[in-house]
């Protein structure tokens, strides 16, 4: 019984060991725009994950990575999973993966009609609209 007992202990630490911290894997000096188009979403936990590419100035495109907030976190901000499809022109903030990969944490997005929508990065930043 005692070693059922460990035994689920330590499996029940598995989900805290796959979370990360913004400060380990994002540099919050180093400020990120990006200006493309989402080629595709992934509503997962812990995180979601925006992919957009961006076009370069050679007329080449680079996909990047944008870590958003759970699915949970977004719906409660008038996200769903159709609120980005393939295709969807946006400006995105964020801070940069201290890797250097095409790859940020997401602070906040912007639409071409001038909607933003707080992306509820890790990062502790706030919601503007919930400043008092």
């Amino acid at each position: 019984m005692k070693a059922v007992a460990i035994i689920a202990g330590v499996l029940a630490t598995v989900p805290a060991w796959a979370h990360h911290s913004f400060a380990a894997e994002f540099d919050r000096n180093k400020v990120v725009d990006l200006d493309g188009t989402i080629v595709k979403m992934e509503w997962v936990n812990p995180h979601a994950w925006i992919h957009v590419a961006v076009k370069n100035a050679d007329g080449t495109s680079t996909t990047w990575m944008v870590e958003a907030n759970t699915p949970n976190g977004l719906l409660r901000r008038g996200f769903t999973k159709k609120s980005l499809e393939e295709g969807t022109s946006v400006v995105i903030r964020g801070y940069q993966a201290k890797s250097g990969d095409n790859k940020i944490n997401g602070s906040s997005m912007t639409f071409k009609d001038g909607k933003k929508l707080f992306l509820g990065s890790s990062s502790g930043d706030e919601d503007p609209a919930e400043k008092k």
